[in-house]
Parts: C-alpha cells; sequence; structure tokens
C-alpha cells in the first residue's frame, strides 16, 4: 500500500543537512512536493538523524541555484558496510512556492 501523498521523481542533486554548527553533505535520490530521500557522503561524526530531528537543508538547484528548506527526518538508518553513511527519509516543512515551481519543472 502506497504511504506517499505525492508522486516521486527520480534526480541526482547535490545537498546539505544543517543541525547547528554541523554540516553533511550528499544527494537526493527522489524527491516530491511533500517529501525527499537523501544519501549522505561518508562523515568523520556520526549525525543524529532520529525521526522528529528537524534540519535546514540546501538543496542545489539544477540551474545551480541554492533552495533552503526546512525538513523533518521521518526515517533514517546507517549504510553499511562501515556506518558511516546514512539514507533519510524527510518530509519537507511548508514546501516554499519556488520549491513548488522547481518541482513542476522536472520531467
Amino acid at each position: 500500500m502506497e504511504r506517499r501523498r505525492s508522486k516521486r521523481k527520480i534526480v541526482r542533486l547535490d545537498a546539505e543537512i544543517i543541525s547547528g554548527s554541523m554540516m553533511y553533505t550528499g544527494f537526493i535520490d527522489n524527491l516530491s512536493v511533500n517529501g525527499m530521500y537523501m544519501r549522505t557522503f561518508p562523515a568523520q561524526t556520526s549525525i543524529d538523524v532520529s525521526p522528529g530531528t528537524i534540519f535546514e537543508m540546501k538543496l542545489q538547484h539544477v540551474l545551480g541555484e541554492t533552495l533552503n528548506l526546512n525538513c523533518r527526518v521521518l526515517w533514517s538508518y546507517k549504510n553499511p558496510p562501515h556506518s558511516l553513511t546514512y539514507s533519510i527519509g524527510m518530509e519537507i516543512i511548508n514546501p516554499p512556492q519556488e520549491y513548488k515551481t522547481f518541482i513542476e519543472t522536472l520531467q
């Protein structure tokens, strides 16, 4: 049974999540108006990505622009073999119009 409210679009976009003074980079594999799936690049320090955690997200638009979003972690897990990367499912909190417009332009 499909739990998503919106159809996902497959992408490969650079992104950063920011929590306090910590920044983690990665990429977005898929997204929709209401959510996204991100995989982080290996990090030296552990990331608190427990459900409910809120991050600032900086998403690199395909045209070189940066979209700033507030996101809430819905689920996450560490990726083997070294558990230095994470897979994170996030909800976008109050998506701004510029983000909605960006989603509409994706194929």
